[in-house]
This record gives structure tokens, sequence and C-alpha cells, in this order.
């Protein structure tokens, strides 16, 4: 081989750029060692340790916090923690633009929009709604929506149609890039270790990942706050007692019509409440006492508590005290309550006997310890366009205060000039009152105004833990989001999850890479299997060092890419050894056949190469999450696999061959020797058999995809998933019907995950609420349907953080985002690797043979999937993992294809004249033993990891071991015939086409 001392030196320059990359994650793993020996198990203590010596120079003057940049980044799934798609709401963009217009056609078209959205979500919001807009009104402009005040300088009652969409574009994209600033600036003082947040292609996302997050909901609240701050005028209760007694009155007369019951109104009579309770000791104990009061086993108390509910309907579950002191409290309800109230005095008629400037909102915390009891507070409207009257973009800083003597926090806020004046106005004419400061529609604090306020100083007072008060500072810190940013998918992973997925993941990498190490020993030979291992081991050295160097994330999709790798990677070796021994055979010398083995082995190689990194690309391009990791991993290690087949296996032979005392290598063993050496199979006359099989196969696989369907993950139909862990084994049936009124009618899917006491619950229970505690209500719904099978002692808090192993959201959107992804993958990769076939074999048949075996591989996957999935001990949903596979299976499957082409295309060339039937079965016979060698070591590192890489791959694994078998079956028995018969249809259409010009 020339260039022998550049290849060396290549070699040395990765070897060092490798060795200096890895060494920043053993520095940062000694000095968390110890951290943790250090804080003894406190993690606070840790991280404060950890952060104190950040700044430190630590290594080859890098910090340490330079040094965590650098080190291999473990993914949420090894690590545990948290993973959000925030999608920015586009139409509150648009209608922030407008000025909250009020327009009926323009309100008309951003609701039609949005429900377009669920329906076209490939199509940007912003086209959906001008193209409604103008359904709507063909002659109406855009411009007399958006002349407004912000945007005079760009529009103007002149402005095109096709002008304002430009500008609105803009503004848009703006406001997304200032969302993803003030999201970075959260999370930034959040003070999380290797954050990740990165704009997505679509409009309006934002990926963020969390590692090590073991408070989902309080990140949650910290992500999806839009910082709306509000400060409001109150009403006293005294001032709207008798309204609210009127709603009273009238809610009873429209369920007494609804239950054909005599209405009785009494619209001239003064309103009065009698107390439920005599002596309450307060109102935490009275509203206890008048909504929790259980029967004294007297059929009396039962029915008085009935006819209270029916006489009172607002007032059963509103606990209003007319004779409290003085402020805008209106009352205490029971969190499983406060939804009833809302939709209560959202009804047109209880409107009409309300104020019109009444404003009602919850506060943010419950007054008791258990978080159940929530106070309302009455706000005042005093703005015609429904705004507070004064705003969170006048705080210009904003801090939390803790006390000495004192266990909880308070934030305080400093404001600009023009928010100073306005202050100073509010509180001279409150004194005596309340004003309201209210975050993105909660009530946080309610203080009463003792005189005026100058210099713009306010206070938010309230029962905060020191964590509640730095978050609310960090958010009114940052700055107020353009839109509303709500979760759309969710993924959260255990600390205690992520470990066993580590200790999985090594488990399964270390059996398989000891597995094929010996393989290769057993196989070809003490010397040319050590040096095939050696070339192995400096190629995961090399794939993990280049990780490394580009940061990437190593999730355990990642882990399992770097194990299929290692099989992948024997392909090379496999190939080279298989044409060494035929030249050995042919009677050459050692030396010689390794010269002209490598020589004839590079063409497969290159082409076996370069058809799986067309896999590894298309999921490069269309996969999100896990999937990318699992494709960089494998495109960087088909690379590696390729410098290390193909030339430090070749500089190692011949050093060995150049020896003078060097011993001649059968590249075989005693065992072995014979294998496949005289197989004379034939493959093309016997394949009507073999298409028999394949369309009885297909034919099946059709049938159950027509009349079963497929097991659909929430990737792909949107929905929610949660892994659970209890004590004791339970029963997938027991579960299911414990939750099976929980979701108010939404299905609810339980299957045993791992051992038998982890289940996976699947809802798609409100997929489409976007508000910020739905997440917290659906948590609460497990619990109560699920606290029989829990200890009696444990907590809803318990349950959800220690019982709740991870969970997954994706909104309906983002699932039909990802099925659009997944399909065009398919079609892109097959279309892409059968175009490359064609350029490179310059023959159509090759192409047809490819993508039909190639398709017959994808069709009776899936088809066992369909088959199979209620009968499978372990999940095997459909889902991007799937796809990713299915993307393997395709590269694999045309890998081992190209291969027999490749010698198919040698022996056409080599004997012209021999029947084509002979030379194709010579060509697939001769390439049996590579087939054998590299199907073997795939199968058995694929089954390693089945076996011992955890249960959230099983799936994954199984797709791409299953597809395989049947891809290399497809290779030999389908590709090739089929190439074949178009072989025939071409020599009967040319000797057709002779014959008639022979007649001319």
């Amino acid at each position: 081989m020339q260039n022998k001392g550049l290849v060396r030196l290549f070699a040395l320059a990765l070897t060092l750029v490798c060795l200096f990359y890895l060494s920043f994650s053993f520095v940062t793993g000694t000095y968390n060692k110890n951290a943790k020996e250090y804080a003894a198990g406190d993690k606070l203590k840790e991280f404060n340790y950890l952060d104190s010596i950040a700044s430190e120079k630590v290594w080859l003057g890098y910090t340490l916090k330079e040094c965590r940049e650098k080190e291999i980044n473990l993914g949420l799934d090894l690590k545990g923690g948290m993973n959000v798609t925030l999608e920015v709401s586009v139409p509150d963009i648009i209608r922030s633009l407008a000025d909250f217009n009020t327009n009926p056609t323009f309100n008309q078209a951003l609701d039609s929009a949005s429900k377009l959205q669920f329906t076209n979500s490939q199509v940007p919001y912003l086209e959906l709604f001008v193209k409604t807009y103008n359904k709507i009104d063909p002659n109406a402009k855009l411009a007399t929506i958006f002349s407004t005040f912000e945007l005079k300088d760009k529009i103007s009652l002149t402005t095109s149609n096709e002008d304002v969409v430009k500008v609105l574009k803009t503004e848009i994209d703006g406001a997304i890039s200032n969302s993803f600033n003030v999201l970075r600036t959260r999370i930034d003082r959040f003070g999380v270790v290797q954050p990740n947040i990165q704009k997505l292609e679509r409009t309006g996302r934002i990926l963020i990942e969390l590692p090590g997050i073991k408070e989902p909901e309080r990140v949650r609240k910290l992500l999806q706050g839009s910082a709306n701050l509000e400060f409001w005028e109150t009403y006293e209760l005294n001032e709207i007692f008798n309204n609210l007694a009127e709603a009273n009155k009238v809610l009873y007369a429209m369920q007494s019509v609804a239950g054909n019951a005599p209405v009785k109104v009494d619209t001239t009579a003064t309103a009065t409440v009698t107390p439920t309770a005599t002596t309450p000791v307060n109102k935490v104990d009275s509203l206890k006492a008048a909504l929790s009061k259980k029967a004294e086993s007297t059929t009396d108390s039962t029915k008085m508590m009935e006819n209270n509910r029916k006489e009172n309907p607002l007032f059963a579950i509103l606990q209003v005290d007319p004779n409290s002191s003085r402020g805008p409290i209106v009352g205490l309800a029971q969190s499983k309550d406060t939804a009833k109230i809302n939709s209560y005095f959202a009804t047109k008629q209880v409107k009409e006997v309300l104020p019109r400037d009444l404003g009602l909102r919850w506060t943010v915390k419950a007054i008791d310890p258990k978080g159940e009891i929530f106070q309302l507070i009455a706000i005042k409207i005093t703005n015609r366009d429904g705004r507070a009257p004064l705003a969170g973009d006048v705080i210009t800083d904003a801090r939390a205060d803790f006390s000495q003597t004192s266990a909880y926090a308070n934030v305080s806020m400093t404001m600009n000039a023009e928010g100073s004046k306005t202050w100073a106005r509010m509180t001279k004419d409150n004194i005596g009152k309340s004003i309201a400061i209210a975050l993105d529609g909660y009530i946080y604090s309610f203080p009463t105004v003792n005189t005026e306020i100058t210099g713009g100083s306010s206070q938010i007072t309230g029962n905060f833990t020191v964590e509640e008060a730095k978050d609310l500072a960090n958010t009114l810190k940052s700055g107020k989001m353009p839109a509303p940013a709500r979760i759309v998918q969710e993924d959260i992973v255990g600390p205690s999850l992520g470990a066993e997925a580590i200790n999985s993941g090594l488990i399964s990498f270390v059996i398989a890479f000891m597995l094929v190490l010996l393989y290769m020993i057993l196989y070809y030979g003490f010397i040319p299997g050590a040096i095939a291992d050696i070339a192995l081991v400096a190629n995961v050295f090399f794939l993990i060092g280049i990780l490394a160097s580009f940061g990437a994330v190593l999730t355990l999709p990642g882990i399992a890419g770097i194990v299929l790798t290692l099989g992948m990677a024997v392909d090379g070796n496999v190939i080279i050894y298989e044409r060494i021994r035929e030249e050995m055979r042919a009677g050459k010398s050692m030396k010689r056949a390794i010269q002209d083995g490598f020589g004839g082995a590079i063409s497969a190689i290159i082409d076996a190469n370069v058809t799986t990194l067309i896999t590894g690309i298309v999921l490069a391009v269309f996969g999100t999450g896990p999937i990318k990791g699992f494709a960089s991993t494998l495109i960087i290690g088909i690379i590696t696999s390729f410098i290390t087949a193909v030339f430090l296996t070749r500089i190692m032979l011949e050093s060995y061959a150049n020896k003078e005392n060097a011993k001649e290598l059968p590249f075989t063993t005693e065992a072995t020797k014979k294998w496949w050496q005289d197989a004379k199979f034939d493959f093309i006359g016997k394949r009507k058999y073999a298409y028999i099989i394949s369309g009885s196969l297909i034919l099946i696989s059709m049938i159950s995809l027509a009349t079963r369907g497929l097991s659909f993950g929430v990737d792909f139909s949107g929905g929610r998933n949660y892994i659970v862990r209890f004590d004791e084994p339970v029963k997938t049936d027991n579960v299911r019907k414990l939750l099976s009124n929980a979701f108010d009618g939404s299905g609810v899917q339980v299957i045993t995950i791992g051992a038998d006491n982890q289940v996976r619950i699947a809802t798609k229970y409100k997929i489409e609420d976007n508000s910020p505690n739905i997440d917290d209500e659906i948590e609460g719904k497990l619990y109560i349907g699920l606290k029989s099978l829990l200890p009696n002692t444990v907590t809803e808090k318990q349950f959800i953080s220690e019982y709740i192993k991870s969970s997954q959201k994706v909104g309906p959107t983002i699932a039909d985002d990802i099925k659009t992804a997944a399909i065009w993958a398919v079609i892109f990769a097959l279309i892409a690797i059968s175009l490359y076939i064609f350029i490179r074999f310059r023959d159509i048949g090759y192409a047809i043979g490819a993508i039909i075996s190639l398709s017959h591989d994808a069709i009776i996957t899936i088809g066992v999937f369909s088959l199979l999935y209620s009968i499978m001990p372990f999940s095997m949903e459909v889902d991007q993992s799937f796809i990713a596979a299915i993307l393997t299976v395709v590269g694999y499957s045309v890998n081992d294809t190209v291969i027999i082409y490749d010698r198919l295309r040698e022996y056409i060339g080599l004997y012209p004249k021999r029947e084509r039937i002979a030379t194709m079965n010579d060509a697939i016979n001769h390439t049996l033993g590579r087939t054998f060698s590299t199907t073997m070591t795939t199968l058995v590192v694929l089954l390693t990891i089945f076996l011992f890489g955890g249960e959230t791959i099983r799936g994954f694994i199984f797709a791409m071991l299953f597809g395989i078998f049947i891809g290399v079956y497809s290779s030999v028995f389908n590709a090739s015939p089929i190439t074949y018969e178009v072989y025939l249809w071409k020599q009967k259409k040319a000797a057709k086409k002779l014959a008639e010009q022979s007649k001319k």
C-alpha cells in the first residue's frame, strides 16, 4: 500500500485529538466524584461545591465549567431529566400586533385558522390566517387591522395585503427570537448543568433539554409562564355580595328549568345566605365544614345537604362569608370545584347580574397544608380594552428577599419612571383598599394600600418558598414573553430509570463487544482475528472520541448505534478476509493474496458503506431527539469503520506479511476452513419457491394491516405516556379497570413494561389542552385512580416524584409532523438508495431488484408488528424508533444486496459469454461466507442488546433483529432473482426487436 507514512500520521493525529477531547470527561468525572464525597448525599451541597469551583482552571488551562462543556454529554434517557418542545403561540402574537382588535372578521379568521392548524400542521399559521381572512371577506384589507401605533412606521392604511403579510412575518420571527432569548435567560438563571436550547425548523417551536431535573412541575411553570405581570384595582366583597347572591339564584333557576322543576326566583328579596357552619374556627375550617361534611348515618342529614346543593348551586361549592372583614376575597373553594365555578361565572345569564367591570381570578397558592383550597379574588377591569392599568413591562428589576426570622420569602420589584407615576396614582386612589398583583392570570398577592407609594417600589408577598421566590424573580427579571409558550411535546426520565439505562447499555455493549472479538478469532484464526479485533477497538475509540469532539449527546439509542456499528464494522474486515481466502485458494502467496484481496474488496466496501450512509443521513435529517443521536452515531461509525478496516487492518496485515519469518496464515481455522467453500446452491433456478414464500408473507402482512392495524405510539397518535413502578406486582387489567373512569371516557392503555411491578399507562385525555395546569390535573387523576395500589402513607407529591419513573407528552400537531416526516424519510431513503445503485451499476435491473427487495423487507417487518403487538411481552408500538429501525434494516439489507451485486458485476466482466444464470448463482454462492459472518456478528450483537439493553429499546431492537433476518433472505432469494427476471425481459425484448428488424 502506498502512502503508509501518511496513513500512520493521520492515525496518530486522530488518536491525539480523540485523547484530548476524551480527557475532559475523565477530569469532570474526577471532580464530580470529589463533589459527591464532599456533599455526602446532599444534592444542593454537591451543586454548590461544583458551582464554587466552576471558574477555576483545572486542566490544560481550561476551567471546570469549560471542561464540563467539552465532556461527553449523556442524553436524558441515561442521565435523567426533562426534554420539552415549546410552541410560542403565533395567534397571540398576531393579536398583540393588532393591538387586540375586536373586529369580528379578524377574530373569526384567527379562530378558524387555529382549528385548521390541527389538520394542516405543515402549513404556517400566518398563511392559514391570511387565507381564512380573505375567504371570510375577500375585499377586507389587513391594513385596517394592523395599522396600529406600534406598527405606524411599517403599515399604513394604504399598505397592500401582501406587504402587510411580509411585515407580520418579520414581526412574528422577531417575537419568537425574543421568546427564545427570554427562555434562555430563565434557564441560565435556573442553575441547570449543561442545558440545551435550540430553535426548531418549524416556526414558533423551541427545543429545551434539561438534564438532571427532579421537579418537572416547577420547570413547566417556569417555561410556560409568559411573565404577564398585572396590577389590578379590586372590589370589596360587600360591594358585590348581593350580585353574587343573585347569581346563585339565577343558577338555581337555570338548573330547575333543566330538571323540569318549578322555578323559584325572588328578584325583589334582599339576598342573604345562612352560614352552613355555626362556629368555624377560621375560613379554611369553615369551608371544610361546609364542603367535606359527611352524612352522620342519618337520612335527614343527607337530604339537607342534597337540598342545599340544589338550592344554592354556587354557594354550595364557593364558601362566601358575608360577615368577613373587608377585602377582595370573594370566597374559598376546593381545587376540584374551581373549573365548575369558572363555568358558572362564564354563563350569559350570570354575567348579566354581575357588574360589567368585575373580573374574578384565583390565587396561585392554596391556603391549606394539603394544597386543596384556593381563594377567589374580585378585581376591577377599568380599561375598555380589558387590560390592567399597570403591567409588567414597567419592571426594571426583581429580586427575592429572605428573612432570618421566617421560612418564607417575598419578591421585591423596581419600576421605571412611567410605571412609578402610574403606581403612585393607583396607590393614592386606593388607600384603604387592596391592589391585586397577578402573574399569568393568577393572583400572587393582594396587599392593602395604607398610603401613596412613590419611587416605583412594590413587593409581592405570600407564603413563597426560597425556590418559588427565586423562580418568580427570575421570571420577572427575564422579561415578558411576547406570547404564551405551551409545551406540545415532553419527555421526562427519572434519575433511577436513567441509571438503569446506563447500566443496561454498558452491559449490552461489553457483552456484544467481547462476543464479536471472540467470533473473529474463532472463525479466521488467532492472528487475523486479533488484527481485526485491534481495528475494532480502534474503531470504538475513534468513534467515541469524535462524538466527544463534536459535542454530541450520547443516548441509549446512541449506545445501540455504537454496538450496531461493531457488528457492521466487522463487515469490512469480513469482506477483505473472504477475498484473501479466495485468492489463497487460487494458489497465490499470502503476501500477494493480501494485496489482491484488498484491491478486490475495496469496491464492495465503498458501495456497502455509502448505501448505509444514505440511511444514516436520512435519519439525521428527518429524525428528532434520540433518533438523531442514533443517526449521528451510525454516520460517524460508518466513517471510522471504513478507515480502520481499509487502512489500519491493511497496514497491520502487510507489516506481518513483510516479516522475514512470517508464517503463512490460512485466514481460517480447522473448524471453519470448509465452511461455504464448495457451496453450489441453485438460487436462481429455485427462485419461484422464494417468490411463493415472499408473496405469502406479504399477503399475510397486508391482511393483518387491513384487519388488525398497528399500535401507534404517542409519537404518531398524540397523547401521554406514564411509566409507573409500584412496590408490588400489579396486573394490567386491574390498573386499566381502576383508571377506566378517571379520564372522562378517554381510553386508557396499560401494558407491563420490564418487571411485573412496572406498567406504562397511555391516554389521550385533554391532549389538545395547553393550559399550564393540565399536567398537574392528569397526574392528580392518576394518583386518585391508583391510590388503592399504593401504601396508605404515599401523598400525591410522593407519587409523582417517586412512583412515576418517566412521562411523555406529544401534542396532536407534533404527532402529525412526526408522522409526515417518517413517511418522507422512508420514501426518500428508498429513492436515494435506488438512485445510487442505478448510477453505480448502470443497469435498471439492479435498481428494480433492490427497490422490490427493500419494499419486501419493510412490508413484512411492519406486518410482524401488526401481527404480534398484542402478543409480545414488550412494547411493539410504531413510533420514531420503529421508523429508525426500518430505515436501518433498509440500509443493512441493501448493504448485503450490493455485495452480491458487486460480485455479479465482476463475474459478468470476467465471463461475459457464460450463462447468466450460472454467473448469478456463482456470485451468490461465493459471497455466502461473507453473508454468514456479517449476519452472525450483527445478529449476535442485536440479540445481546435485546436481552441486556433495557426495556425502553427492546421493541426497536426486535424490529432490527427480524428486519435484518428477513433482509438477508431477500438479498439472496429476491434481489438477485428479480435482477435476473429483468435481464430475461430485456433479452426477450431485444430478441423481439431483432426479429422485427430481420423481417424488414
